[in-house]
């Protein structure tokens, strides 16, 4: 039998979704840790789980459900991705980059990924809203790794300007009307699951980082090399280890994100609706 290529497995995700939909997106977003309740939005909702699209993997973690939700938030179609994968899960980068191309073939043109953050930064809080300017990726994989296809842009995709810089001033500005407090910051990838130590954190530091996580670079990175706009909006969980002195748990982080869904869900309405 002959053995499906990436680019037939895209194709048979995508002609699953579109036999379940009569909608057509142009954005997508990505449903970090905590922030499953963004779906209680969405009106008119059709909800997929994973487990029954074609070769989408499923998520093992606390607090990332696995659905496809197809629907309007406000007046605008959207994807959203609740739940992602993660490279702690055992997972390739392939693996978990996977659902953003598929994204990109059912016609989405934007990605906002969110998720919980770190922060390395002393002068961010619980609860504040970091929107990504630059990432440094020191899980040491990359997910444009494997047999190339024209299909998905360039070979070797340019990484500058990354995180669009204009939708980034939008935002700010959107938060600062909503008294949202919010910053620019650059992400420092890992690849846990267990947290930093003090030492880590401190070197991280002097790399330039303001924040830590998990996730996004594999996402934000296949989306920029099939040519989407990106904008990736994190929340402050915890105070990473060395700054806060406090043992770190994911129920804390899950917590904060039930917190923090309210400003998200604030600034993505009013992105949606401006931009």
């Amino acid at each position: 039998m002959k053995r499906l290529s990436i680019l037939d497995k895209i194709k048979e995700s995508k002609k699953y979704i579109d036999s379940k939909i009569k909608i057509s997106p142009k954005t997508a977003i990505i449903c970090g840790s905590g922030l499953s309740n963004i779906k209680n939005t969405i009106k008119q909702e059709i909800t997929i789980p994973y487990s029954k699209i074609p070769y989408f993997k499923e998520s093992t973690v606390p607090g990332h459900i696995g659905e496809l939700v197809v629907g309007k938030l406000n007046s605008k179609d959207i994807f959203l991705l609740n739940g992602r994968l993660h490279y702690y899960e055992g997972y390739t980068m392939q693996e978990i980059s996977y659902p953003i191309r598929v994204m990109k073939f059912l016609g989405v043109q934007t990605l906002i990924i969110t998720c919980a953050v770190g922060a390395i930064n002393e002068k961010y809080n619980v609860g504040d809203i970091v929107i990504i300017k630059d990432h440094i990726n020191f899980i040491f994989n990359n997910p444009l790794i494997g047999k190339h296809y024209n299909d998905f842009g360039a070979r070797f995709p340019d990484m500058t300007n990354l995180y669009d810089e204009n939708i980034r001033k939008h935002i700010l500005k959107i938060a600062k009307k909503n008294k949202i407090k919010s910053y620019e910051g650059i992400y420092f990838a890992v690849s846990g699951p267990s947290y930093e130590t003090p030492a880590e954190i401190f070197a991280y530091r002097r790399l330039g980082a303001d924040v830590v996580g998990m996730s996004l670079v594999a996402e934000s990175m296949v989306a920029k090399q099939m040519g989407m706009n990106i904008l990736a909006l994190t929340y402050i969980s915890n105070k990473a280890s060395g700054i806060s002195k406090k043992i770190l748990e994911h129920e804390e982080v899950l917590n904060s994100g039930e917190k923090a869904t309210q400003s998200i869900e604030k600034i993505i309405s009013a992105f949606l609706e401006e931009f």
